[in-house]
C-alpha cells in the first residue's frame, strides 16, 4: 500500500515550467564577480564555506533586488515531493514545507507579498546550471552549502543544519553507513553531496542514480533498493511518509543548507541574509520548525550566522 501511495504521489508530480517565460539573464559583470569573491573562501583552502556577505555592510536593495521588483515575482526554484521540505499539499494542492514558509517570507520582504512567488521545479543536479543561466533567482531546495559549489553560486548563511544517513527498510539488516552496505543497492539523488560520498566512500555498496530522493524511496519500496543515503532532515520526510522505512546509524556528514543565488547577485545575498536573521529573531523560524519537522527532527536550533 505504502509503495503504492508513493508511486501515485510521483505520477502525480508535474514540472511547473508553464510558467511566464523567466527574464533573460545578461552576461555576469567582471566587476560583481570580483566583488563577490573577495569575501568568500577560495574553494581550494576552503575550511567554512557557509560564511556568507554581511547584510549591513553593503547594499541590500541593488540591481538584482532591482530586477525581481521589476519582474514582479520572485522566480524560485524548489522541490515538490519532499515531504516537509517542499511538497504539493494534497488538501490544497498548494506547495507547502518548510523550505517553502522561507521562500514566502523572502517574497513579502522584497515584493510586499508572500504570493508573488513563481514557483519552478528543479531536479537535484539543475540547481547550479538554473541559477547561473538566470531561470531562477535563487533556489531554495535543501541545497547544501559546500566549498566545491561556492565556486559557482553564492550562499545565504546557513538556515538549517542536516547530516547524510541510510534509510532502509525496518527488516533490513543495514546498520548505517558501514560495511553492512557491502554488496547491497544504495539509490542516492545525481548531483547530491550523497552520490559525492558514496565515489570516495562506498562501503562496497552497489550506487543506484536516480533524479530526485523521492525516486529513491520508490526504489526501496520496490525492493529494488536496498538503502537509500540521503540527508537526515529528507530521509525523516520520507520516514513520515512511509512506517516501514526508518533511519539507521549515525549521520556522517555535516550538511548545511542555504539559499542559492547567482554570484553576482550580492545585494540579493545580503538581502535574503538580512530576511533571516529576522526569520531568526522573531520567531518565524521556531514557529515553521515546530510546525513541519520537531516532531521527526527534535531538538534542533537555528544555525548561527557566520560572515566573512
Amino acid at each position: 500500500m505504502a509503495a503504492a501511495c508513493a508511486l501515485a504521489l510521483l505520477g502525480a508530480l508535474v514540472p511547473l515550467r508553464d510558467d511566464p517565460a523567466p527574464v533573460s539573464a545578461g552576461r555576469p559583470g567582471q566587476v560583481a564577480r570580483a566583488q563577490y569573491a573577495a569575501v568568500q573562501d577560495d574553494s581550494d583552502t576552503c575550511s567554512q564555506p557557509e560564511r556568507s556577505l554581511d547584510p549591513y555592510q553593503g547594499s541590500t536593495s541593488g540591481a538584482a533586488v532591482a530586477r525581481i521588483r521589476e519582474y514582479g515575482k520572485l522566480k524560485v526554484g524548489v522541490d515538490q515531493n519532499s515531504y516537509l521540505w517542499g511538497f504539493r499539499d494534497p488538501a490544497t494542492g498548494d506547495l507547502a514545507g518548510f523550505d517553502i514558509d522561507l521562500v514566502k517570507a523572502i517574497a513579502k520582504d522584497i515584493l510586499g507579498d508572500e504570493n508573488a512567488v513563481q514557483y519552478l521545479t528543479v531536479p537535484t543536479a539543475d540547481r547550479i546550471k538554473d541559477i547561473k543561466a538566470g531561470t531562477v533567482d535563487m533556489v531554495v531546495r535543501t541545497m547544501t552549502i559546500n566549498c566545491e559549489r561556492i565556486k559557482d553560486v553564492a550562499f545565504s548563511t546557513a538556515y538549517f543544519t542536516a547530516g547524510q544517513q541510510i534509510l532502509t527498510s525496518d527488516n533490513s539488516s543495514i546498520t548505517g553507513f558501514d560495511d553492512s552496505l557491502k554488496g547491497r543497492t544504495v539509490c542516492t539523488a545525481t548531483g547530491s553531496t550523497g552520490e559525492k560520498k558514496l565515489q570516495s566512500d562506498d562501503h562496497g555498496a552497489k550506487v543506484m542514480l536516480v533524479a530526485n530522493q523521492l525516486d529513491c524511496l520508490v526504489r526501496l519500496q520496490l525492493h529494488l533498493a536496498d538503502a537509500v543515503f540521503t540527508d537526515n532532515a529528507l530521509g525523516a520526510g520520507q520516514a513520515a511518509q512511509d512506517p516501514t522505512v526508518h533511519l539507521v546509524g549515525k549521520t556522517v556528514t555535516d550538511e548545511p543548507y542555504g539559499v542559492a543565488m547567482k554570484l553576482t547577485d550580492t545585494d540579493l545575498v545580503r538581502r535574503v541574509n538580512k530576511v533571516l536573521n529576522a526569520y531568526r529573531a522573531d520567531g518565524s523560524w521556531q514557529a515553521s520548525y515546530h510546525h513541519w519537522l520537531e516532531d521527526d527532527l527534535p531538538g534542533i536550533k537555528p544555525p548561527t550566522p557566520l560572515y566573512k
